[in-house]
């Protein structure tokens, strides 16, 4: 694994280790309908692609105090290294998956879905997603993830970090 992924990883670690011993409880009866709005940063664990970021819209369900149901939509341009040829690759994930709060606003997430590419004769990318972040009572959410690209048995994948903010809809 690059030394940047490690060192990122372990920062954003770190951060959701601290921000865990403090944290606020989620309604019991909480049977929010949310719509996030985030932006991410990150780092492509393909050696021909230096820098990732992208930004995304959520809708959130909780369905208990613990649970909440995922879909998401939108776009990563992933900028390939001078040395590759330089230029950029643009994605649009659409995925569906769930978070589950394990000490109280701190969830870890799980994400399925499509990758559109946005060049021509691109194939769609089957992606997932893992994670784990924290959401604030004033709607903000820091999140850590890794998403993956499979296709043709190729794959694309990144370290991201997202922020993000909450709309109660």
């Amino acid at each position: 694994m690059k030394t940047s992924i490690k060192i990122m990883a372990s920062a954003v670690a770190a951060v959701a280790l601290f921000f865990t011993t403090n944290v606020n409880a989620q309604s019991a009866d909480s049977k929010a309908l949310r719509l996030g709005v985030g932006v991410s940063a990150g780092i492509p664990t393909n050696d021909a692609y230096g820098f990732a970021i992208g930004g995304d819209l959520r809708l959130q369900k909780d369905f208990s105090s613990n649970v909440s149901g995922l879909l998401s939509a939108g776009y990563n341009n992933f900028s390939r290294k001078d040395s590759y040829g330089g230029g950029s690759y643009g994605m649009i994930p659409v995925k569906a998956g769930a978070k589950i709060f394990f000490a109280e606003s701190a969830y870890f997430s799980g994400e399925l879905g499509a990758g559109f590419g946005t060049e021509s004769g691109s194939k769609t990318a089957f992606l997932w997603a893992p994670g784990i972040g924290y959401g604030f009572d004033s709607g903000l959410d820091l999140g850590l993830r890794y998403e993956g690209a499979e296709v043709s048995g190729a794959s694309l994948g990144q370290v991201a970090l997202r922020i993000a903010y909450g709309f109660k809809l």
